[in-house]
């Protein structure tokens, strides 16, 4: 990583602006964007955020496919559920397992892509930038005025 003062000054500054409005009262979430920089969020405009690893869901239209999945995954579990029924024999009732899980889910789903939808068109309506997928911050490099490793004549 490259040493720069202008955006670790930029940095400092919404840090600054971040802490003064949590202080305030207010409810605000300290992320990196998608383009790398930094900036305080209020919290209605967080959706939700994707663990780090893999490549992982980010979008509501996203979260959508997995809740139309497991609304598919919902519906073949009340048919294995029904299904000896129909021949006259009791029903499986092993499916309840797959039933709970899928409803579950997709309720889960559900409130995950209304939630960042509801955060997309806030932001849009704002002008804020997209958060990234990460939303990893290091708030121990943000204290304002601290030398940050990659800072010149740091030996770390």
């Amino acid at each position: 990583m490259v040493y720069d003062r202008e955006r670790f000054a930029r940095e400092d500054a919404v840090y600054a602006e971040h802490k003064k409005a949590v202080a305030g009262g207010e409810k605000r979430v300290l992320r990196k964007t998608s383009t790398g920089e930094l900036h305080s969020y209020p919290a209605d405009e967080i959706g939700f955020t994707p663990g780090s690893g893999q490549p992982q869901v980010s979008s509501w239209w996203g979260m959508g496919i997995i809740m139309v999945f497991m609304i598919l995954l919902l519906a073949t579990g009340a048919w294995l559920f029904q299904r000896p029924l129909w021949e006259g024999n009791p029903p499986e009732w092993g499916a309840l397992w797959l039933i709970g899980f899928a409803g579950l889910m997709t309720l889960y789903a559900f409130n995950l892509a209304r939630d960042e939808y509801r955060a997309t068109r806030l932001r849009k309506l704002r002008g804020s930038p997209k958060p990234s997928s990460s939303g990893q911050v290091d708030i121990n490099l943000l204290e304002l005025g601290q030398k940050r490793p990659d800072q010149p004549g740091d030996s770390r």
